[in-house]
């Protein structure tokens, strides 16, 4: 493997792919242990996207010899003030979608930090003590897990940023 930043960048997307295709024959096989196995996958894939995201981050900071740039996470480029007296479109477009919630690359990031929060049993409604027999139940207690799709666009969404980066970052 060439010792060049986008070797990184590349791995960690194929490497997600991988995780992905694994996953989808998680699903497909409908085995006793594929809920874990599913899990396993869909963390794998959070994992190596982040990774992706941040070889992308070291790719654009090493091309414009920007300070920091081997950070060790991606949070630490795409922040506002790292943009400063350096100027570069690529991290500048990777800053605006992290500060929108609403993004992929935001709901990533959100994604990825979720993963190191230790588990939380649900709220508990308090009920009534005068109505011991009525059980109030919380619809919105539970946090519906991260879809292969979902991940399989932000898979897409970051190659195509990569490979459309790389065409500005070519020098002539």
């Amino acid at each position: 493997m060439a010792h060049e930043l986008y070797t990184r960048t590349n791995q960690k997307i194929y490497f997600a792919g991988l995780a992905l295709e694994n996953w989808r024959r998680a699903e497909e096989k409908g085995a006793l242990n594929a809920p874990g196995l599913i899990q396993a996958e869909r963390e794998a894939s959070l994992f190596h996207l982040y990774g992706a995201l941040l070889g992308l981050c070291h790719e654009i900071a090493g091309y414009y010899r920007l300070p920091g740039a081997s950070a060790p996470r991606p949070e630490l480029l795409l922040m506002p003030s790292v943009q400063g007296s350096s100027s570069s479109p690529e991290l500048a477009e990777l800053i605006e979608l992290a500060e929108h919630p609403e993004t992929w690359l935001a709901q990533l990031l959100k994604a990825y930090s979720a993963l190191f929060e230790p588990p939380r049993a649900p709220a508990k409604t308090k009920t009534d003590p005068t109505m011991p027999l009525i059980e109030a139940v919380s619809v919105d207690a539970q946090v519906p897990a991260l879809a292969r799709e979902e991940l399989e666009a932000w898979r897409s969404s970051l190659k195509q940023l990569a490979l459309r980066f790389r065409e500005s970052l070519t020098e002539w």
